[in-house]
């Protein structure tokens, strides 16, 4: 659990002083407590992942938003810690890999715009957090085209 690894990294966090990675890490693991408490149960490994990619998401947009007002600086800290947010990431599938996912799928259900719903659910079903749902989508709309 992503959990677990956490709060080991937390020490090593904090008995190498690097504040970045200790901030970030502290971060996550209260984002992860929160949906801890908001789902009233232990979290499975896909919901954690969920937290995590929500977390990247942030950072995400925090870059863009730094950049463009200047402050380069801000930047730079945000892409440190969504590299440190990345790690708990699992190995995204290739685009290779989800375009032959999405082929399969559309010879089974038929290759209709109305069954792109359908497309989408059954690929992301397979692929889970190894998948960013935008690319699935922007490749099952290629595909539907």
């Amino acid at each position: 659990m992503i959990k677990d690894e956490i709060t080991k990294k937390i020490g090593d966090a904090m008995k190498a002083r690097d504040e970045v990675r200790l901030s970030t890490l502290r971060l996550l693991s209260s984002a992860l407590n929160y949906e801890f408490i908001a789902k009233q149960k232990e979290l499975t490994e896909d919901e954690e992942l969920l937290v995590v990619r929500r977390e990247i998401k942030k950072r995400k947009e925090a870059i863009d938003v730094y950049r463009k007002a200047g402050q380069i600086e801000r930047a730079e800290r945000e892409q440190r810690e969504l590299e440190i947010l990345e790690e708990f990431m699992p190995e995204v599938a290739s685009q290779e890999e989800i375009e032959f996912l999405v082929e399969q799928v559309i010879k089974k259900v038929g290759r209709s715009p109305s069954n792109f719903g359908v497309i989408m659910k059954e690929v992301m079903g397979k692929l889970g957090s190894r998948a960013d749902g935008s690319l699935v989508s922007g490749i099952v709309k290629e595909k539907l085209s």
